[in-house]
């Protein structure tokens, strides 16, 4: 992954830890920390453990903002990314969004995409953590000497896609946006082709 750090940075409309809220439990999650990977360590727990995943408990609140995100307290795997990015941000870590395309059934087409984060740690570079929010079945863990992803490709089709991105991609942020469930977002089903 090359991409420099100083683009992940920045607040935007939707990756908002400019947000009082969003500002207020990044600096909570920080505490008396200077250490960028017990900071990191801390804001990915909170996200994964205490943020859970739309689909894991049928909300029919589907925030896109990482504002919106905290104040739900729950978000698709896109959404708590975009909670995760802004924590991060907030704490000066720079971090970008990142996009798994993965079959819907497990068995092939359709495919539908998964957000997750790659954060930029010193004397690391660039790394892949997924705070999707652990199940039985499916466990992730931040651990800055190996990748630990809630789903890595392996049917024909599926990919994580190389790029690193500063704000969600147009078909996801259409997916949310005034979402009426969790189903909504399923049958929105977005989904980009993975180039080359």
């Amino acid at each position: 992954m090359q991409a420099d750090p100083a683009d992940f940075l920045a607040a935007s409309r939707v990756i908002d830890f400019d947000h009082p809220a969003v500002a207020a439990k990044a600096a909570e999650l920080r505490g008396t920390s200077t250490n960028p990977v017990d900071i990191t360590a801390a804001c990915f727990a909170f996200v994964r453990d205490a943020i859970p995943h739309s689909v894991d408990i049928e909300a029919e609140t589907v925030p896109c903002r990482a504002s919106d995100v905290l104040a739900a307290g729950t978000g698709y795997c896109y959404a708590k990314s975009h909670l995760l990015a802004a924590l991060l941000r907030a704490n000066a870590i720079p971090t970008a969004l990142v996009y798994q395309r993965l079959s819907l059934n497990d068995t092939g087409p359709p495919f539908i995409l998964h957000g997750l984060n790659a954060v930029h740690l010193p004397d690391l570079g660039w790394h892949r953590i997924d705070a999707r929010g652990n199940k039985p079945g499916l466990e992730t863990v931040f651990d800055p000497t190996r990748e630990s992803l809630a789903y890595p490709p392996r049917l024909p089709g599926e990919a994580t896609l190389p790029g690193l991105y500063a704000d969600p991609l147009p078909v996801v942020e259409a997916a949310l946006t005034d979402a009426p469930g969790w189903r909504t977002v399923i049958e929105r089903r977005p989904d980009i082709e993975p180039e080359g």
